[in-house]
């Protein structure tokens, strides 16, 4: 199950933390008032955060360091809505409606079961705002970050406020008016040092256009607790008033570590000279392009500071850089004196955040005869860094004179800001009188003595081109893998690098927490060689860094792109490190985050080389490094990079398998590539236990498994490269597997430049253990056609089954008639001929003039089907309208062809079903009068020609009437009776579609000698064989939220006694009866169970006979659920039989039910019964002995049934449902 967060690992250290200082038992521990909701566990089983619910995190004893978080999945966690008007938050899953513009799943889960909170679902009448407000929590550290996922529609909301409450102060933390991307979003704001309690609250503004619709899940508090007392401090440690222990270096730095300020006290920090510009600007009076500003009535632009760091409030002072973009703003210190053999450190806090190109420099300046020209850069920091103060200190040891300058250069949009600059005792200013007199440095002389080289505008070209030989070449052209200079200077600082140059290839580190990438000698960093075992050299290494944040390290390229398809990034690395350390590589592209490698976890710690697939991406992105480790933690933790190169990169670069779009992946992928749409991806795989390829059985596939690994995405992409047509119209055959019970949806469309996708296929749900073949008419028109791609979609309802796809191949001219087609995405070649009576329709906005409410396929709203109008007006009467398929090729044996159809309350005449072989021969004719629902029709079919399928809806001239169809379906084998079927070629007419209000999970198909990653029975009843098939259901998947998954007949006709004769198998661990197989009768008027049987008899096929009676039209249900906890087993039905008008013959004392085995041999038959019978007579008489015999109820009020289930050793009265799930 995938983690939240943008990285599928841990991303986090454990915190670090004392032992509870306060002796209180655990158990009735009773702590301070102050000391309950603080983030920490003072009592030893936690009990004082866990009664405020804000933090179920801690319900019972939890891992240190673990954060204090909510995934709503039990309650609410102690937020309440405060919303005054009827837009609210309310605690909802997506499961719990069918449709609508909310989430599809949670984050947690990333199913529709899992919960989160939403609000707004129904557009507003004025602007109105929906408030959730925390429980009271208390005592924030400095580094207290919350994180949370927020999932806005588009045009769901106006904005989105995080706000604190502190005291009579309520902090705007974070503010947005979107656009919002589709799907969850990471949001991580730190609250900064909050003495004494605080509440946190969300808010969404909506007005008269907005639907107002957002979603909140995993709201998680990180490293909030203030450290907890010790007797005494580990070495190196500074010991607090209130005996907590911090770090050194965290002792008079500006914030209040210990949380009692005695880290910050006047008698500890005297020695310090701090500059918060309270009051001014101090001794960095010589400011060019810097001004004090406030948060409070500061510029209204969503990147101005929310707070100061001084006080962390919106009344404080900060500095902020007013120069325009381009030209710096220069703060100067004064004139320091030589600190050598000390060392002159300075604090400083600054802010960089809205704009990529913003940037911060540290510059020393050395005065004097034989001073450098020009500054010498000491730190850079530049880029998105977030809505952060982030913590940095320079160490600056100088034999003369020097003086710091901090550059700030602002980006379109973006601040660069500083606060708190703390200079420590050795920085001491020279005298005045003395100091050499000398203006503030200009734009000019603020060029760095060392500076990256490449990179830089020459000539007289415009600021940001690259001049070459005699080319300017502007920014997007730099970075894109197609050289314009002749010697590659335009690709040069792109990533590509040995590290020996110190541009380090153009990455740059973007760290703001206590880890950073620096470029290192291998020799400082204790090895004798570089990655290359040759002579030592550079790499970048993780390194230790001042920053306050507990965030990973980070290291970004260029922006870069576009990439190809065949795109590969070649490193070397090295990674040693406990859990929950990492290294990884993540693309940044379009705001978001997808990790395409990882370190694995047991690296031995020596130098591996790795490539990584990058694929096609879009302009810009840029690859980032991200790693986390203990340096302090035990062993010699460490991790580092060299040798970066890419290659085949160039978009542009075409091989002769790229126009291979006939592939069965022995080889390789062929044209094929996955897509990054999110970080689910098709791989292609080897046959390997139940997953095997269709072309051998054990040759190559490709797979979309959304477990392996996790992912949190919605969906996955399978591409081509961009294909020429080689005729106006071509046909794509190919085998898919859709296997599982939660499964979702694979699609099919045809992509070209500049026009919307246009959608061929699609198939929805598990599709039984088995390879399906498909068809899809490519229609290019005349040649030479566009260009055009070929995209498969992979859209995952849950985690519970896998997609797969195999052999595929493209031929000229169009295809053969599908042998299925439900009209979700086409007509499916079918013609209407000259007057287009038949329509394909959806009534998804409710205003469709004729035709059913919902289709069969998915019964939606959104479904789509056929329809013809026969109404007069439309279609006088005896008058008919065709709607013919597209040839079908010559059977090779007997075929069903199956399709459901739909007839209005009014009669609309008849609909005839013809065969067109040479001739045309009627084979159905349906003139039966109509209903609510969709009935299934089956015609048994030889045909030893082309032929083709022809529906006619001939009218009976009655106002409001309508024909529709949905569902055709050809296989092989004749029909099967009404609610009847053995399973070996299908489902027959039994429908496994998943429900949502049940947990959205679905019946499967498979057989005994099908591989398969759920236990199955050994053999079918049909056969006694491995070759034989059956429906079955892992009960295992079922979990909170997950019910039941039903297997549901056609509707069948009002009967005053029929007989339903079935074998069932069910296969469970010894001592473990949970799951269990019911027998329901769905009528318009609810469900009724008629007989349900727990998992006692286990292992074997056993025979059960159900009399069925009904005033009015019904459908069978099987309903597979739990009568515990989940347990792994499976439910598996064979030999279905409904005997229409028959009553059973021969009812088995509990309600016509009886249990025998499997016939196989007559002997080893024989001898099964006589035990089974003997155990149920046994059993039935223990029980009797035991309790008695005691009928509970009445009988049913619907006549011809009794309502009565029969369990093992009881009669009840079943659960009524009153309405369909």
């Amino acid at each position: 199950m995938p983690l939240p967060g943008y990285l599928a690992p841990v991303l986090l250290l454990l915190v670090a933390g004392g032992s509870p200082g306060q002796a209180w038992a655990p158990g009735p521990c009773r702590s301070p008032s102050e000391a309950v909701c603080n983030f920490a566990c003072d009592c030893l089983d936690c009990s004082d955060e866990a009664w405020c619910d804000a933090l179920p995190g801690y319900r019972g004893a939890a891992p240190r360091g673990a954060p204090f978080a909510c995934d709503f999945e039990q309650d609410a966690c102690g937020w309440q809505d405060i919303s005054t008007s009827g837009y609210r938050w309310l605690r909802d899953r997506a499961g719990a409606v069918l449709e609508g513009p909310g989430p599809h799943a949670d984050h947690t889960r990333g199913t529709d079961l899992g919960w989160y909170m939403a609000a707004g679902a129904r557009r507003g009448k004025e602007a109105s705002v929906a408030s959730l407000r925390s429980p009271v929590l208390r005592q924030a550290a400095p580094t207290c970050e919350l994180r949370l996922w927020f999932l806005a529609a588009s045009g769901g909301v106006a904005e989105l406020q995080l706000a604190l409450t502190h005291g009579a102060e309520t902090l705007a933390l974070w503010q947005s008016s979107g656009p919002w991307r589709s799907g969850w979003q990471a949001l991580a704001v730190t609250t900064g040092r909050i003495p004494g309690p605080f509440r946190v609250t969300i808010s969404a503004t909506r007005n008269a256009t907005h639907r107002g619709t957002v979603a909140l899940d995993d709201v998680e508090f990180w490293d909030c607790a203030l450290p907890r007392p010790q007797a005494s401090c580990p070495r190196g440690q500074h010991h607090c008033g209130n005996q907590a222990c911090v770090e050194a270096q965290h002792v008079c730095d500006g914030e209040d570590n210990c949380g009692d300020g005695s880290d910050e006290d006047p008698a500890t920090c005297g020695h310090f000279t701090a500059t918060d510009f309270e009051t001014g600007l101090g001794l960095w009076d010589r400011a060019e392009g810097w001004t004090r500003n406030h948060s409070a009535g500061g510029p209204l632009r969503p990147a101005w500071p929310r707070r100061d760091h001084s006080q962390n409030s919106a009344r404080g002072a900060f500095l902020t850089s007013v120069a325009k973009p381009g030209a710096p703003a220069v703060l100067s210190s004064p004139e320091f004196q030589a600190s050598d053999p000390y060392n002159c450190s300075l604090v400083f806090y600054y802010y960089l955040h809205g704009s990529e190109a913003g940037c911060l420099r540290l510059l020393l300046r050395t005065p004097g005869p034989g001073a450098p020209p020009a500054p010498v850069l000491l730190r850079r920091r530049r880029g998105e860094l977030g809505a952060a103060w982030v913590r940095d200190r320079v160490d600056i040891r100088a034999s003369q004179p020097f003086q710091i300058l901090l550059v700030g250069e602002t980006g379109p949009g973006g601040v660069v800001g500083l606060d708190d600059l703390i200079l420590s005792n050795h920085c001491r200013a020279v005298p005045e009188g003395s100091a050499l007199q000398s203006p503030p440095p200009g734009p000019r002389a603020l060029a760095p003595a060392t500076r990256p080289s490449g990179l830089r505008p020459q000539g007289v070209c415009e600021p940001g081109h690259l001049s070459c030989q005699d080319l300017c070449v502007p920014p997007e052209q730099l970075c894109d893998f197609q050289p314009q200079c002749a010697a590659g200077e335009d690709e040069r600082e792109c990533g590509t690098t040995d590290f020996e140059s110190d541009s380090a290839g153009g990455w740059e580190d973007a760290s703001v927490g206590r880890l950073q990438w620096q470029r290192l000698p291998a020799r400082r960093w204790g090895s004798a060689t570089g990655a290359s075992g040759a002579a030592p050299g550079h790499f970048l290494s993780l390194q230790k860094a001042w920053g306050q944040l507990r965030a990973p390290a980070r290291a970004l390229t260029p922006p870069l792109g576009p990439s190809g398809p065949r795109c590969e990034l070649h490193m070397a690395y090295y990674f040693h490190g406990h859990p929950p350390g990492f290294l990884a590589l993540a693309v940044v592209e379009r705001g978001s985050r997808e990790v395409v490698w990882q370190a694995p976890g047991g690296s031995s710690g020596s130098w591996t080389v790795d490539k990584v697939l990058l694929g096609a991406r879009h302009r810009p992105f840029r690859l980032e490094l991200v790693g986390l480790l203990d340096l302090d933690g035990p062993g010699q933790q460490g991790a580092g990079v060299d040798n970066v190169t890419t290659r085949d990169c160039s978009p542009t670069v075409t091989t002769g398998r790229d126009q291979e779009v006939s592939c069965n992946f022995e080889r390789d992928e062929c044209s094929w590539h996955t897509g990054h749409r999110t970080d689910a991806h098709w791989r292609r795989v080897k046959s390997h236990g139940p997953g095997y390829d269709h072309t051998t059985g054990q040759g190559f596939f490709m797979l979309l498994d959304p477990t392996d690994p996790p992912a949190q995405g919605q969906g996955a992409h399978l591409l081509t490269g961009v294909q020429v047509p080689a005729a106006p119209e071509e046909c794509l055959s190919f085998w898919y597997h859709l296997y599982g019970p939660q499964i979702g949806t694979l699609r099919l469309a045809l992509r070209r430049d500049g026009e919307q996708d246009t959608w061929l296929w699609s198939r929805t749900g598990t599709h039984g253990n088995r390879w399906h073949q498909a068809w899809a008419t490519l229609h290019h028109g005349p040649l030479p056609g566009p260009k055009y791609q070929l995209l498969f979609e992979g859209l995952r309802d849950g985690y519970r089954g896998t997609m797969a796809l195999d052999d595929m191949a493209v031929r000229p001219g169009p295809c053969w008639a599908p042998r299925s087609c439900s009209f979700e995405d086409s007509a499916c070649g079918f013609s209407t001929g000259g007057r287009g009576l038949w329509t394909r329709q959806a009534n998804a906005s409710g205003q469709a003039l004729w035709g059913p409410r919902t289709d069969h396929t998915t019964e939606t709203t959104q479904g789509h089907y056929m329809v013809v109008d026969t109404s007069p007006e439309a279609l006088p009467q005896g008058q008919a309208a065709s709607l013919t398929s597209a040839p079908h090729p010559p059977l090779a044996r007997p075929s069903c062809l199956t399709f459901w159809y739909h007839l209005s309350l009014r009669s609309p005449g008849a609909l005839r079903v013809h065969v067109e072989e040479g001739r045309r021969r009627q084979v159905l004719s349906l003139s039966a009068p109509g209903g609510r629902a969709w009935r299934l029709a089956g015609v048994d079919l030889r045909a030893e020609r082309t032929w083709r399928v022809v529906f006619e809806a001939v009218a009976a001239g009655v106002e409001d009437s309508y024909v529709a169809l949905d569902d055709l379906s050809l296989h092989d084998g004749p029909c099967a009776r009404p609610g009847s079927c053995d399973f070996e070629s299908g489902l027959c007419g039994w429908s496994h579609l998943a429900w949502p209000s049940l947990g959205g999970y679905s019946w499967d198909w498979s057989g005994a000698a099908i591989p398969s990653r759920y236990p199955q029975p050994a053999v079918d009843h049909t056969l006694g064989t491995q070759a034989g098939h059956f429906a079955f259901f892992e009960t295992g998947v079922l979990g909170p939220g997950g019910r039941a998954a039903w297997l549901r007949s056609e509707p069948l006709p009002a009967t005053r006694a029929s007989c339903l004769r079935f074998w069932y198998h069910m296969g469970f661990p010894e001592h473990f009866y949970r799951g269990e197989l019911r027998v329901l009768l769905s009528t318009a008027r609810g469900q009724l169970a008629l007989w349900g049987q727990g998992g006692h008899q286990r292992h074997q096929w056993l025979q059960a006979q159900v009399e069925v009676a009904s005033p009015e039209e019904f459908q069978v249900v099987f309903e597979a659920t739990l009568s515990g906890q989940p347990v792994g087993g499976p439910i598996a039905l064979d030999d279905v039989e409904y005997l229409a008008g028959r009553p059973c013959q021969q009812p088995a004392p509990s309600q016509g039910t009886t249990a025998m085995p499997v016939p196989v041999p007559a002997a080893v038959a024989g001898a099964l019964v006589f035990l089974a019978l003997l155990g149920v007579l046994g059993l039935g008489a223990r029980h009797w002995l035991q309790r008695g015999f005691s009928r509970r109820g009445t009988d049913a009020a619907t006549p011809g049934f009794d309502n009565i289930l029969f369990h093992a050793d009881r009669v009840t009265l079943p659960a009524s449902v009153t309405s369909n799930p």
